[in-house]
């Protein structure tokens, strides 16, 4: 068997997740969702709250902010939510590594015997962050999904809820 690989893009509030946990549910069960969200606030611990109730209950749910290596059992189908997430965890401990130890990561799940979903930001079209360390996070990221894209067989672009096949 064939397994798909899907990179799905988009900005804040595109309608990416959405779009990711519809395919995960089209791929089939059983789905090991990958959360790399951490609650740091009241408003991220709302963000993660609506991701868990719009989740199936049957899905697995790992929550992993700094890696992509996990262990998935029978699951069929991964989703990774995100690559934004993650690579931001990891500059927050090591910004000189990150990137490259989030490039390991993502070579790493593709490796996996199951259809892989994998959701990133595209933080490129919007103001030029004011600090070095925002622009830096916004090069890596860009990087690191010049990479999955690089990788996958599929890639989305969303937009006001709409997907567009890049690749």
């Amino acid at each position: 068997m064939t397994f798909s690989r899907v990179l799905v893009l988009g900005g804040a509030r595109s309608g990416k997740s959405t779009f990711a946990e519809k395919l995960a549910t089209e791929y089939g069960p059983p789905v090991l969702y990958l959360a790399t969200a951490t609650a740091t606030d009241s408003e991220m611990s709302a963000r993660i709250e609506l991701h868990r109730q719009r989740r199936p209950a049957a899905w697995r749910t790992v929550e992993s902010p700094l890696s992509l290596r996990v262990a998935i059992g029978d699951a069929r189908t991964v989703l990774v939510e995100d690559l934004t997430l993650l690579l931001n965890n990891l500059m927050a401990g090591d910004p000189g590594t990150a990137e490259g130890r989030a490039t390991a990561e993502v070579n790493a799940l593709l490796g996996v015997t199951a259809h892989v979903i994998v959701v990133s930001n595209e933080v490129g079209m919007g103001i030029v962050p004011a600090t070095a360390l925002g622009r830096e996070f916004r090069d890596a990221l860009g990087r690191l999904n010049q990479h999955a894209a690089a990788q996958v067989n599929d890639v989305y672009f969303l937009v006001a809820g709409l997907p567009l096949r890049l690749k």
